[in-house]
């Protein structure tokens, strides 16, 4: 278990926090001796207890030392804590041991180990408190009271009560660690939503302006086709083969052009005139290689077995020629494009021989204008990916590979494509 807050910052803080709960305890300490000493007119050794005082002085500014320095970690927490334990024993022993009342503060200890320290050391804490009862209740000698004032308690009670602290310690430690693992999850789930959130604004965004500059596309295509079908009906164009020729390569170019345009009004959920098309697995995936533009170097590893017949995506069919196009930018000379079946998920692997993933992008997988381009607008192939497969059901997963080249899994369930019989 990591503790309530994660990260360094968060552990500042509660060193911090810490420290102001141990000046209020030296004051506190403080006033209970003189108290108990000039009012109650009880012997106190006043000098061992005044030292134990300054010894939790010393402690406390070491601490605050270590917070104006910088990184705090749980290891510094926990000594904190076990020097206050520490001093704590040493005053009970000093004062009556397990007779003293203050024995409550232990349990203090307890539920602050358990909040703000990782499991291993919250459970020493508790086996510290615990073993420091038992031998006070063994060891420490009596105190010197007024007659009014003199206890005298049974070994079977100063038993029971070690017995009762050490259950009250266990539970209460299961109970705040599981509280606080609750707050954590929460935290961390309410997280994620408000990323999910941001990122689906981000790409709705994204669309509208794909779908205006689109839609600003279609009419000068348009016009372009239609010029170059009177062209290529031209006598003079039709009696040069050499004209014909590049008139319709233009027309093939034109026609691309629009096929990209219609893609991404699909893409973002608008009508283009064009039913959905039915397809096959294999063959959705040899039109997106034959469309990439490192298609010379991009091998296809069949894995699946069988041929299923699903309904072409037009927006995976997209994420998946991004992937292509990448590798193709990162120098890859060797890109493999793999599709397997797990049960019922569908598994595509795009793996190269380029770069591979800098670090920060890998930390940032799935975030958008994470890229070592240099273009402007760049950073936002893996972003609308993982959306694309977010939408779908799936998962986004990259890594680099050893040696050399880079490694992206997608997964999503073969449902969101199959067509169902």
């Amino acid at each position: 278990m990591t503790p309530l807050f994660a990260g360094d910052e968060a552990a500042r803080r509660n060193l911090l926090l810490l420290s102001y709960l141990r000046w209020l305890a030296v004051g506190g300490q403080l006033a209970t001796i003189l108290a108990v000493h000039m009012l109650l007119s009880v012997r106190l050794p006043m000098m061992p207890m005044l030292l134990t005082l300054f010894v939790l002085v010393m402690v406390n500014l070491l601490a605050l030392t270590a917070y104006l320095r910088g990184p705090v970690n749980n290891t510094i927490l926990l000594a904190t804590l076990v020097m206050d334990v520490t001093c704590l024993s040493v005053q009970l022993y000093l004062s009556g041991g397990a007779t003293n009342p203050f024995l409550a503060l232990y349990l203090l200890q307890v539920v602050l180990g358990a909040v703000l320290l990782e499991a291993w050391s919250s459970w020493l804490l508790v086996a510290l408190t615990s073993g420091a009862l038992g031998l006070l209740a063994l060891y420490a000698p009596p105190l010197d009271l007024p007659p009014a004032l003199r206890i005298a308690l049974p070994r079977a009670y100063i038993l029971a009560l070690w017995f009762n602290y050490t259950l009250a310690a266990v539970l209460l430690e299961l109970f705040v660690t599981r509280v606080t693992r609750n707050l954590r999850h929460r935290d961390a789930y309410l997280a994620t939503l408000r990323q999910r959130a941001a990122e689906e604004e981000h790409v709705v965004r994204i669309g509208l302006l794909a779908s205006g500059a689109a839609h600003e596309l279609g009419t000068p295509l348009a016009s372009l086709s239609v010029a170059l079908g009177d062209w290529r009906a031209e006598a003079a164009v039709s009696a040069d083969p050499r004209l014909a020729e590049e008139v319709a390569e233009m027309q093939a170019e034109v026609a691309r052009c629009k096929e990209i345009v219609a893609g991404i009004l699909f893409a973002a959920g608008e009508v283009t005139g064009h039913a959905p098309e039915r397809t096959t697995l294999r063959r959705f995936l040899s039109g997106i290689v034959a469309n990439a533009a490192a298609r010379d170097w991009i091998r296809i590893e069949d894995l699946l077995g069988r041929d299923i017949a699903i309904v072409s995506d037009k927006a995976l069919g997209q994420a998946l020629l991004n992937l292509l196009d990448n590798a193709a930018e990162a120098d890859a000379s060797n890109i493999l494009l793999s599709a397997a079946l797990d049960q019922d998920m569908l598994i595509l692997t795009v793996q190269d021989d380029g770069r591979g993933f800098p670090a920060h992008i890998l930390s940032a997988i799935g975030q958008p204008y994470q890229s070592t381009k240099s273009r402007r607008g760049a950073g936002l192939g893996l972003f609308l990916t993982n959306n694309v497969l977010r939408t779908l059901g799936g998962m986004l997963e990259a890594r680099n590979r050893p040696g050399r080249g880079a490694q992206v899994s997608l997964r999503l369930p073969l449902a969101a494509l199959a067509i169902q019989a």
